[in-house]
């Protein structure tokens, strides 16, 4: 296949060489398929090396691409859609919940999780460990923050630590009344641990979602949630998902 030169365009030369290698991922590539390494690639289509990684970032960004560990850079397949919607009015642990339990231990939680509780700066939280597996495959990861006052009847001796401490504080959540949910979505870099459940590079980006639950006019419990962003496309509401291409939109039949 020739070179394929750019024309000279008053954007950015890498973002418009994003929109070039991904209409060439379209047509020339199928979903898996690694690509040819940078210094190929920077020849096929005339550019420094330094501008196809600045395209190359921002394609595995949207999701087009995925940077494996020990095998390069593939094509990556179409994101799937997560329900995160608030219209499942439950607690972590009911039965429409998607998690796992992973671990359950007790340490004073960050700063900003701290003050969404509206805890003490020092006062400990059981903090579980969660994942979501979506088509076989972990999507994300969870850290669910408890403070001991949300289940004062929690029993240590019943279940003194791991995967049984976290489905102790799960049932005693259930014995509470939920109010409601506030969530956000943002924008994040992933961390060493969730980077290594999720199978994906430190730094590498990813959404996350934090969603705090309120019980008798007051938070009860803080979930942020790591999803990965190069295969997940979050979903909200139950009026149906939405597929997406790269050239349109439209409503899933």
């Amino acid at each position: 296949m020739g070179t394929t030169q750019l024309e000279s365009v008053p954007e950015p030369k890498y973002w418009h060489l994003k929109t070039v290698i991904g209409e060439a991922l379209d047509s020339d590539f199928a979903v898996g398929e690694i690509l040819p390494n940078e210094r190929d690639l920077a020849a096929r289509f005339g550019v420094a090396r330094a501008t196809l990684r600045q395209a190359l970032e921002q394609l595995e960004l949207e999701g087009r691409l995925q940077r494996r560990r020990g095998v390069g850079t593939t094509v990556a397949p179409p994101r799937m859609g997560v329900d995160v919607s608030t219209t499942q009015h439950s607690w972590p642990g009911s039965a429409q919940d998607a998690w796992q339990s992973v671990d359950c231990a007790t340490a004073v939680p960050p700063a900003a999780v701290a003050r969404l509780l509206e805890t003490g700066a020092e006062e400990e939280t059981h903090i579980l460990r969660r994942l979501r597996v979506s088509h076989g495959q972990q999507v994300a990861a969870e850290l669910l923050y408890v403070p001991a006052s949300t289940v004062p009847e929690l029993s240590a001796i019943d279940a003194p630590s791991g995967p049984a401490r976290s489905r102790a504080v799960l049932r005693e959540l259930q014995r509470l009344d939920l109010d409601g949910q506030d969530r956000a979505v943002e924008l994040g870099s992933a961390r060493a641990d969730d980077a290594k459940e999720l199978d994906r590079l430190p730094g590498s980006p990813v959404l996350l979602v934090t969603t705090r639950y309120v019980s008798e006019g007051r938070t009860a419990a803080v979930s942020v949630a790591t999803y990965r962003a190069d295969t997940c496309r979050l979903t909200f509401g139950d009026s149906g998902d939405v597929e997406i291409s790269h050239d349109q939109e439209r409503r899933a039949s």
